[in-house]
């Protein structure tokens, strides 16, 4: 192999690990407004599939594709009257994916821009993240 060749393969194996891609993140997040669900895909396979609650009339979700900036058990809305929002997965300013207490309202539009889910849900992709780590996380939000 000539030295053109494998400099080439060395250059070209190193942009595609810095580029940031859906492809290569070991949990996706797949969030479809229109829905109102989630699909959680592990190493590109489906594991889960949840009810969620996006931003009602007034309040956007930002759509577009994120990794998460920040992680916490239990965080508290200084926004929104202290509203607890546990195992938070921050990921665009203060929006975050996290748990709920209004479960009935999971499957439509009802926060003030958040994801919303079942606060067993809530949990386990909160300890899926924790253990695959946030770069090798990926929260994409579609309509």
């Amino acid at each position: 192999m000539s030295r053109f060749v494998k400099f080439f393969s060395i250059a070209a194996a190193l942009v595609m690990l810095a580029l940031p891609s859906v492809a290569n993140a070991a949990v996706v997040a797949k969030i479809d407004i229109s829905s109102q669900r989630m699909n959680v895909f592990i190493d590109g396979e489906l594991a889960y599939s949840w009810s969620i609650s996006s931003g009602r009339k007034g309040f956007n979700t930002p759509r577009g594709s994120y990794r998460p900036t920040a992680l916490r058990r239990m965080h508290y809305s200084r926004k929104y009257d202290n509203s607890p929002m546990p195992h938070s997965i921050f990921f665009r300013g203060g929006f975050a994916i996290h748990g709920t207490g209004y479960v009935k309202q999971l499957g439509r539009p009802a926060s003030h821009g958040c994801i919303r889910l079942h606060p067993s849900n809530a949990a386990k992709l909160f300890s899926i993240v924790k253990t695959y780590g946030a770069g090798n996380t990926r929260i994409v939000i579609q309509n």
